[in-house]
């Protein structure tokens, strides 16, 4: 009988593809754009190869992967550590609702409080995200007062 309580586990190399699949839901969801895919499986790729610019961790239930988070680091001279942003955020529409973002988010939450140069948490999500917006005060976090600026190269 397959196991049904939900795990969180760190990505490993076997995990790529659906956490590609899921990045490219994810923009089809949030931002309504196609992201090229092969781009998106090497940087996932490279990501999970390369632990020292962030990691991600899956959520499994039943054997299958039915979420995803990853997080990246920041350094802060300000804070004198790091800054872990939280990214590619995905549940599985099967399984929204049912706290699989909360036992990722708690799961590197806890690995923050324990990493001594962790100074805190932080993510960005589209501007007019309201379910986003009321999960993630849900679970603690605030609005920094940031504007987020870019230009991409």
């Amino acid at each position: 009988m397959p196991d049904t309580t939900l795990s969180i586990r760190p990505a490993g190399p076997q995990d790529v593809p659906t956490i590609a699949d899921y990045n490219l839901a994810l923009c089809r969801e949030t931002e309504h754009r196609e992201l090229d895919p092969a781009i998106v499986l090497d940087g996932v790729a490279r990501l999970v190869a390369e632990p020292r610019r962030g990691r991600y961790f899956v959520a499994v239930l039943s054997g299958e992967i039915v979420g995803q988070s990853a997080h990246s680091y920041e350094w802060s001279d300000w804070r004198n550590g790091e800054l872990w942003w939280i990214q590619s955020v995905y549940v599985h529409p099967d399984h929204r609702g049912a706290g699989v973002f909360r036992a990722l988010f708690e799961h590197i939450q806890q690995l923050g409080e324990s990493d001594p140069d962790c100074r805190g948490i932080r993510l960005y999500m589209e501007r007019d995200n309201d379910v986003a917006c009321r999960t993630y005060l849900n679970l603690g976090l605030r609005q920094a007062g940031y504007e987020v600026f870019e230009k991409l190269l």
